[in-house]
């Protein structure tokens, strides 16, 4: 999927704003102390942070930002919660996103009340490989692939995806009858404005902005 304004295809969530402990006071700059505990997991440790801990998801591994005062002890214990945190969700979406067949069904739901089931598509199906899209359309075979990455994002920004690719099996192009067909979906400026909200995010994010965040 390209060309949906104010987005950028596969980048990962916008942060969610840390909180501060009441009398808090971020310090002017971070100071990281980098530890690799192996190739799936690495720690930041930062001075502007006081008792959050922030976890997320960066290029196939699990960041985690702590307070830079954390004993070592802290640290394994918060690494664990943290990456324990991560799993849990997002085998909860994958469960309520289904596999496949799922996401096809769902396809064809979002057709029947968009688009009077016109669009047809020939197969719908998650893919690891896109890596600046976040979904793309053959109408030529009519086949529908969505971003794994999505998995992530709440279920309306899929469904608004799904849609987008859809009406490319209506109209190839992103003209004017394309974002009107788009527009059909009544959440669709919404997901738009989610999808800035990536972009602008992982612009504007230091070397640890969260996906997860816990206060001690």
């Amino acid at each position: 999927m390209r060309g949906v304004p104010g987005s950028t295809p596969d980048t990962p969530r916008s942060p969610v704003p840390t909180p501060l402990p009441q009398g808090g006071r971020r310090a002017s700059r971070a100071v990281p102390a980098v530890q690799v505990h192996d190739a799936a997991v690495e720690v930041r440790r930062s001075a502007r942070r006081r008792r959050t801990v922030t976890a997320y998801r960066e290029s196939g591994r699990t960041v985690v930002l702590i307070p830079a005062a954390f004993s070592p002890a802290e640290e394994r214990r918060w690494v664990a919660q943290m990456v324990a945190k991560l799993q849990t969700r997002e085998e909860r979406r994958r469960r309520s996103l289904g596999g496949d067949d799922e996401l096809m069904a769902r396809a064809r739901a979002l057709a029947a009340a968009h688009f009077d089931g016109m669009p047809q598509p020939a197969s719908v199906r998650w893919v690891d490989n896109q890596q600046r899209r976040w979904g793309s359309c053959t109408p030529a075979d009519r086949t529908i692939r969505l971003s794994s990455r999505l998995r992530a994002m709440p279920e309306y920004v899929v469904d608004y995806v799904l849609v987008h690719e859809l009406a490319h099996l209506l109209e190839p192009s992103h003209n004017e009858r394309f974002w009107s067909l788009v527009a059909r979906y009544p959440r669709a400026e919404r997901a738009r404005g989610f999808l800035e909200g990536v972009e602008l995010g992982s612009e504007a994010r230091p070397a640890g902005a969260g996906e997860d965040d816990l206060v001690d």
